[in-house]
């Protein structure tokens, strides 16, 4: 089955910091845009940011930058979000998932979505 398995949510007070990690599990990420993304119930998915494996861009939502970072790790087959400054309307279900060699500003053309894992701001 191809999806990938997020880790790394946890609680945590205003102003700390988490890193999450999306691997992906029957597939590897050559070739690949992945993007993480969250939402909290009763809004819509937002992306939040996302790295190409192709050519090594990335983009960041504008609520996010110099705020977090989006790395990959080739040889573990990993992608991670660090998460610094968390803010309570940072809250939310992060999940990852794949667009084919570029990123894509159309949430709905991502592929292999995980589970998520569930990040809480709050003092």
């Amino acid at each position: 089955q191809l999806q990938f398995v997020e880790s790394g949510g946890g609680l945590v007070q205003p102003g700390g910091s988490l890193r999450l990690s999306c691997v992906a599990s029957g597939f590897t990420l050559d070739h690949y845009a992945i993007g993480w993304f969250r939402q909290d119930p009763g809004k819509e998915r937002e992306a939040v940011s996302c790295i190409s494996s192709t050519d090594g861009t990335t983009n960041y939502a504008d609520s996010v930058k110099g705020r977090f970072t989006i790395s990959i790790d080739s040889a573990k087959n990993t992608v991670y979000l660090q998460m610094n400054n968390l803010k309570p309307e940072d809250t939310a279900l992060y999940s990852c998932a794949a667009h084919g060699y570029y990123c894509s500003i159309y949430v709905v053309s991502y592929n292999y979505w995980g589970q998520g894992t569930q990040v809480t701001v709050s003092s």
